[in-house]
């Protein structure tokens, strides 16, 4: 793993970058929870890397991080969409370029926070061509996605059903906006599941037989996007 600098719209924006141990792979971006890019998601970043992925994580926070649920809101409220849109369209052509990247599209995966912003994903590139979202959750009052760009695009959604009240209606009208759109969704529910209960530096939320269905999950939807 090691230190990335995106040019996003002449800002120098720093990230983090991780090669497969065979040295090339297709590629995915890693969007971070409300934290900021902590360790947690650093792990994340290895352990897809060590899939065989190109992976990387770009800083949405420009280096902020904390462990403070509300000053975690503040950073998360305080996003712009249209700046992590730019974001992510940005990494997604920077990662193409690279000549250890095998494959033509990208693929993203976020966490709660950046769950909502991993189904924003294929409507900002081309280039992102399909997405995972663990417990989405789309707080800000400018997210509208243009779902319309979904066509012949997929996405996977891990539900946790805590979520239920808060987010679920939403995130059933996102997927039948997907599906008209000539998109293709699937949406996995869990038993007894809590939200971030794929976390394992969170003890109190972490569920380890969840996360594995989940990562497992996810890696081959990765590799059947890429192949």
């Amino acid at each position: 793993m090691r230190n990335a600098t995106i040019d996003i719209n002449g800002e120098a924006v720093p990230g983090i970058l991780c090669l497969p141990p065979s040295g090339a792979g297709p590629a995915v971006i890693v969007i971070q929870e409300w934290w900021g890019l902590v360790p947690h998601i650093q792990q994340v970043v290895q352990r897809l890397a060590e899939e065989g992925f190109v992976v990387l994580a770009v800083d949405h926070y420009r280096g902020a991080e904390t462990t403070e649920p509300d000053e975690a809101m503040k950073l998360m409220i305080g996003l712009s969409i249209d700046k992590v849109g730019e974001d992510l369209a940005a990494a997604a052509a920077w990662l193409v370029q690279r000549e250890e990247v095998t494959s033509d599209e990208v693929c993203v995966v976020g966490f709660c926070m950046g769950g909502g912003l991993a189904l924003l994903a294929p409507t900002v590139s081309e280039s992102i061509g399909c997405t995972v979202a663990f417990y989405p959750a789309m707080p800000w009052p400018q997210y509208a996605p243009d779902w319309s760009r979904y066509a012949d695009k997929a996405a996977i959604v891990h539900k946790a059903l805590s979520d239920e009240a808060s987010s679920g209606r939403a995130i059933g009208e996102y997927a039948d906006a997907i599906i008209a759109a000539g998109g293709s969704i699937e949406m996995f529910e869990y038993p007894d599941s809590v939200h971030a209960f794929f976390n394992d530096s969170r003890p109190e939320v972490f569920q380890a037989d969840n996360a594995k269905l989940a990562w497992d999950r996810t890696v081959a939807f990765l590799r059947a996007c890429s192949g």
